[in-house]
């Protein structure tokens, strides 16, 4: 490739990257919201309908990591191409079919797309200057997290002007122009060496959230008693002990979980799993609360777009939040902020719980979600940073990213196999129980966030970093977790900070 061709492809890069990172929130927005009105044209209850989140979002849980980890690799633009097109294929799938089963197979398909920015990350890294990349980084931050947020209602309306087949088409353009910009742009391969794939690893852990959801989702209709629920709640069990074994013994593991010995580290990881589990036992609860008709003595009968525009109090809040998070840390210290965060977030999911009559009800609900949601995770990674050293970062981080896409998937599970215990036989909707029951086990999770995330750490907590470049690595993180849990359809706090060096990297 001659060097003006190299220079103009190098200038196409980043616009490529971002094509990316939007498709990732068009992906996103494909889900919650469009839940009751796929319930309702397909005649299946609420319950059975929020699958169409949970298996996009468990697809997304185990495929991040694996993408994660091949994207390490010398074939980065493979990677993305062979995800963008599993993911167009489910959109199409969803565009084309009225089955229920054929819709929620394509949603699972597109899960695959919420795995894709890590890798967009590990490209810009890898392929630009240290000064380019981290304006690169910062870009796709901002279009991961603020597409997420203007993608429902875009999805929305396109919903309610045509139907949902039409936001599904709206899904496969916008992969359909990101795969050919992919193909055309992105460098075929990096200079990256390559590495062995831990597959058994990537198997174990498969099998075991597989089974763990399966049991959370259909233990209401079989019986939690029942021969079968026990079946696969052992075998998951098993499946989850072998992969730990596994990965303590491998050399090259899909996760190193050596790190999760340190409190601090640990904190982290229970209170990312119990944060992510609350958060959607809310986020498409009360999306989920607003769009079913007033004629059942609750709810608002919202149309779709409206329902959508329930998230953006939610982001505004989690900016705000993040405005504060730097004074925070200078008058109180860190130790306080994942407590306080999920505090405010228990506080504002038991509100809903408890006032739901009337529509800004959601709306101010969700904006105060926002200020919890903000403080909280943009305070994990600081305790991942202050307790390792800089060269262990990246392990330290890998089951603390595990376990938060797992809890996604885990918190929708439980959410579908709460409304379905309160769901009659041929209705639609549930009742007003399982909403509030929903949200009530949410506000628990946030309190038990809070008092684990303040005892288990210890002093160590407000421990300050030691190693100059340690502050680098914890802005590195937080731009990292930004745009991977946009990815799931949250905006998260963290302001658009440098990119730490290439030796920080992960």
């Amino acid at each position: 490739m001659s060097t003006e061709a190299e220079t103009t492809r190098r200038k196409a890069m980043v616009p490529a990257l971002v094509l990316v990172a939007a498709l990732v929130a068009i992906v996103s927005s494909l889900g919650a919201p469009l839940i009751p009105a796929i319930a309702q044209a397909d005649h299946v209850s609420l319950s059975t309908a929020q699958w169409l989140l949970t298996s996009a979002l468990l697809t997304g849980a185990l495929a991040t990591p694996i993408m994660g980890r091949l994207a390490d690799g010398p074939r980065q633009r493979d990677v993305i191409l062979a995800a963008l097109s599993v993911v167009l294929v489910g959109c199409v799938l969803a565009a084309v079919s009225d089955q229920f089963i054929v819709v929620e197979a394509g949603r699972a398909l597109q899960g695959f797309g919420l795995g894709l920015l890590p890798v967009t990350m590990a490209i810009a890294r890898r392929h630009l200057s240290f000064e380019k990349a981290g304006r690169a980084i910062a870009t796709l931050s901002i279009t991961a997290a603020v597409g997420a947020g203007l993608g429902y209602p875009l999805t929305g309306l396109i919903a309610e002007v045509f139907d949902f087949h039409a936001a599904f088409w709206f899904g496969a353009i916008t992969v359909a122009l990101a795969l050919v910009a992919a193909a055309v742009i992105l460098p075929a391969r990096s200079e990256a060496p390559s590495r062995r794939f831990d597959f058994a690893g990537a198997v174990t852990l498969s099998l075991a959230v597989i089974g763990l959801l399966v049991v959370l989702s259909e233990g209401g209709r079989w019986g939690w008693s029942a021969p079968v629920s026990l079946v696969v709640m052992v075998a998951s069990g098993l499946s989850l002990m072998l992969w730990i074994r596994h990965e303590l013994r491998v050399g090259d593991p899909l996760v190193d979980l050596r790190q999760i010995r340190n409190r601090s580290v640990l904190t982290a990881d229970i209170s990312g799993f119990l944060m992510c589990v609350a958060m959607y036992l809310f986020i498409p609860i009360i999306l989920e609360f607003v769009q079913v008709p007033a004629a059942d003595g609750f709810g608002f009968g919202a149309s779709v777009i409206v329902s959508s525009l329930v998230f953006l109090p939610l982001s505004v809040g989690t900016f705000a939040a993040s405005r504060f998070l730097g004074l925070y840390e200078r008058h109180f210290g860190t130790r306080s902020m994942i407590p306080l965060g999920a505090t405010i977030f228990a506080v504002s999911t038991l509100f809903f719980a408890v006032e739901h009559g009337a529509l800004w009800e959601a709306f101010g609900a969700s904006g105060f979600a926002g200020l919890g949601v903000g403080l909280t995770f943009a305070a994990m990674p600081g305790f991942i940073v202050r307790a390792v050293p800089r060269r262990e970062t990246g392990s330290a981080t890998g089951f603390y990213q595990v376990l938060r896409n797992i809890g996604l998937s885990v918190g929708s599970a439980l959410g579908a196999a709460i409304l379905l215990s309160f769901t009659q036989p041929g209705h639609t909707f549930p009742t007003v129980g399982g909403f509030h029951t929903a949200l009530v086990v949410a506000s628990g999770l946030c309190l038990a966030t809070a008092v684990i995330s303040y005892v288990l750490p210890g002093a160590a907590a407000n421990r300050r970093a030691v190693e100059p470049d340690a502050t680098r690595e914890h802005e590195d993180l937080v731009l990292e977790e930004e745009t991977e849990l946009a990815g799931a359809g949250l905006m998260l706090a963290g302001e658009q900070l440098p990119l730490a060096d290439e030796a920080s990297s992960r």
